[in-house]
């Protein structure tokens, strides 16, 4: 009986890629289950290598990789854990990507494109995944891409409890980057005490990778700190453009909020000498040294995908987390 016991029992482990380990480690401090030691490298054509260095048979496992730059290579990484663990007979396979790559490219715009958001969900299917946690996805219909259960987080109470413990004394209004993230800025502003809401009307060049041609404030942001949210912030032309238009519309200042700091150059350039007080992020992605700069806070998300960890493990509930609102 004692070993029947043995075999049936529940057993939590922890995988990180090399992408962003310090995200890794602590989550799993904070879910007090150390990481399992592994061998990773590239062979001298490029070609990753990667094997566990203890049994992960029957375990209940969480693979944790950001698909960070250079992201295709973090991706396959990720992909050869998964398939290792599928081929190493652990019981349920758990993929966390706090920063989802190709997320943005998640429909066709045009003729002759692929829809790399659906086909990056069909190869952690194929390699083994039975479930995926991801945070703030840049289209919630990328959640369909997966054909299994997928645990959609939100960064949103972390940053904006934020800032409204820093900014909840002054007058602030939650400006939109596009009328297509209206329900997120709806969401900021409840927790914001039911603030105004404002929206920046831009277009956007189909056939150039980052550039806006147009934008124009949609709403009243007049001697008001204005709290421009985005799910992520990649070269950082799209975000500083909008804060130029709502200053130019007389707003008093403005903070930029984002989950995903990608900082591609020249982000860091345009944010250190952009018209926002303050950009706040979380650690989904890792922002090295070099592009570290004054204006930039970043806050952890180590904690909420923790719990989400600990809800799947225990079969909870994830959605209760954001009272319905996953």
């Amino acid at each position: 009986m004692t070993g029947l016991k043995k075999t049936t029992e529940k057993n939590l482990m922890i995988f990180s890629g090399r992408a962003h380990p310090e995200l890794a480690d602590e989550v799993s401090e904070l879910l007090d289950c150390g990481l399992v030691p592994q061998s990773a490298y590239e062979f001298a054509n490029g070609e990753i290598y990667v094997r566990y260095e203890e049994s992960v048979r029957g375990c209940d496992a969480f693979v944790i990789q950001s698909h960070t730059s250079p992201i295709n290579e973090w991706i396959m990484e990720h992909l050869l854990m998964v398939d290792a663990l599928k081929r190493a007979s652990a019981k349920r396979i758990t993929v966390v990507m706090p920063f989802y790559g190709y997320a943005r490219q998640d429909k066709k715009h045009r003729g002759r494109e692929p829809i790399s958001a659906r086909l990056v969900a069909d190869l952690f299917k194929t390699a083994g995944a039975d479930r995926l946690i991801t945070v703030d996805l840049h289209a919630d219909q990328i959640q369909g891409f997966f054909d299994g259960p997928v645990d959609h987080l939100m960064a949103l109470p972390i940053l904006a409890d934020y800032v409204r413990e820093k900014y909840g004394d002054q007058e602030l209004a939650v400006v939109s980057p596009d009328a297509g993230r209206i329900k997120v800025a709806e969401r900021w502003s409840a927790r914001l005490g039911g603030v105004p809401l404002a929206f920046i009307h831009k277009t956007r060049r189909t056939d150039v990778a980052n550039e806006v041609v147009a934008n124009r404030v949609v709403g009243d942001v007049r001697g008001k700190i204005c709290v421009l949210t985005d799910d992520m912030v990649d070269t950082g032309g799209t975000i500083v453009k909008a804060a130029e238009a709502c200053v130019a519309d007389g707003a008093a200042g403005v903070i930029i909020a984002a989950t995903h700091p990608i900082l591609s150059d020249p982000a860091v350039d345009r944010l250190k000498n952009s018209s926002a007080i303050e950009v706040v992020v979380t650690n989904t992605l890792p922002v090295p040294s070099d592009k570290q700069f004054d204006k930039l806070t970043t806050l952890s998300i180590a904690p909420l995908i923790a719990r989400a960890i600990r809800e799947v493990f225990e079969d909870g509930s994830v959605t209760s987390m954001f009272d319905g609102h996953a």
